[in-house]
C-alpha cells in the first residue's frame, strides 16, 4: 500500500531526529510535547510539526512578491538550507551575521522592508525578531522545546539544533510552498533531492572540489605514463614504454681555437695580453708549516 504524502514526511522527519527536543522545556512549548523520554529528552509531536508547516507555506504564499519575505539564520547549521530556501521559493536570504538595525535603520545601506520573516533558531536571531515586532512584521520561527515564544507569531515545534534536522523542514517548506503556489503537482515527486539542503563541512566541499578537478583533467595519469601528469598524452613519435634511462649521444661540440687571432674590431689587445706577466702561482702550505710560521 502507498503512503501518503503525510506519512513519508513523517518518515522523514524520524529520520532525521526532527521530533528530538531538549532536556528542558518552556512552558509555551508544552502542548507541543507529545511525551518525556527516561534520560529526561522530551519528544515532539511530529503531527503537529507537519500542521505548523503547512500553517506557514499558507501565509508565505499569500505574499504576491517572494521577494518580500526575508529568511534569517545566524547559526551555521542552517545557511545551507537558507540559501537553498531563497533559491527555490524566490525569497530573499539573509545567511550569517545579522547586522543590527536592518529592518528599523533606513539610512543604513542593506536596509531591508520586509512582509514576513522566517528565521531558524529564536534564540540566537533573536536581533531580528525584536526589530521585527518594531516594524510590525510577522515572524516564523522553527522552535525547540527550550525555545521562548516572544514575538513569534507562527512557532513550528521541532528540533532545530541537528543539521539535518534543520534541512528536512526547510526541504519540506520549500516543497509545500512550490505545491501551494501550483509550480509542484500535489502527487508529483519532487526532483530536488533533500541533500541539497543539509551543511556540509569544509572538508567535505574541499575533498569534492579536488575530485572535481581530477575528473576534468582526465584523472590521474597510470604508472609509466609520460611525465607522471595527469591526463597529458605522449608525445607523438614516442611511446610511453621507452627507456627514459639511456640518454641520446649528444653531438660533440667543435673544439675552440684558442691560438686564432681575435677578429676585426675586438675590444682588447692581443699583444698586450701576450706581454703581460703570468700571476703567480699560489704555493701550498702544509698545515704543520703554518703553524710552525706563527
Amino acid at each position: 500500500m502507498a503512503l501518503s504524502q503525510r506519512e513519508q514526511d513523517m518518515q522523514l522527519m524520524l529520520a532525521a531526529n526532527v521530533h528530538l527536543g531538549t532536556k528542558q522545556c518552556d512552558f509555551q512549548m508544552e502542548r507541543y510535547v507529545y511525551r518525556r523520554r527516561q534520560d529526561g529528552i522530551y519528544v515532539i509531536n511530529l503531527g503537529k510539526t507537519w500542521d505548523k508547516l503547512q500553517l506557514a507555506a499558507r501565509v508565505i504564499v499569500a505574499i504576491e512578491n517572494p521577494q518580500d519575505v526575508v529568511v534569517q539564520s545566524a547559526r551555521p547549521y542552517a545557511q545551507r538550507a537558507v540559501l537553498k530556501f531563497a533559491q527555490y521559493t524566490g525569497a530573499k536570504a539573509l545567511a550569517g551575521r545579522y547586522t543590527p538595525g536592518t529592518f528599523t535603520n533606513q539610512i543604513q545601506k542593506d536596509f531591508e522592508e520586509p512582509r514576513l520573516l522566517i528565521v531558524t533558531d529564536p534564540r540566537t536571531d533573536h536581533q531580528p525578531i525584536k526589530e521585527s515586532a518594531y516594524m510590525n512584521i510577522p515572524t516564523i520561527a522553527f522552535c525547540d522545546t527550550d525555545s521562548a515564544l516572544p514575538y513569534v507569531d507562527i512557532a513550528i515545534p521541532a528540533n532545530n539544533k541537528a543539521k539535518h534536522s534543520i534541512g528536512v523542514l526547510y526541504y519540506l517548506l520549500s516543497r509545500m510552498v512550490l505545491q501551494m503556489r501550483g509550480t509542484l503537482a500535489g502527487g508529483q515527486a519532487w526532483d530536488v533531492v533533500v541533500d541539497l539542503f543539509f551543511y556540509r563541512e569544509p572538508e567535505e566541499t574541499k575533498e569534492d572540489g579536488e575530485e572535481a578537478a581530477a575528473d576534468a583533467f582526465g584523472g590521474v595519469a597510470e604508472a609509466g605514463g609520460y611525465g607522471g601528469a595527469a591526463g597529458l598524452p605522449a608525445p607523438q613519435g614516442v611511446s610511453n614504454d621507452a627507456e627514459w634511462a639511456a640518454p641520446p649521444a649528444a653531438a660533440a661540440a667543435p673544439a675552440e681555437q684558442w691560438d686564432a687571432a681575435p677578429a676585426a674590431g675586438a675590444s682588447w689587445d692581443a699583444a698586450a695580453q701576450e706581454a703581460a706577466p703570468a700571476a703567480p702561482a699560489a704555493q701550498y702550505v702544509a698545515p704543520q708549516e703554518f703553524a710552525q710560521n706563527f
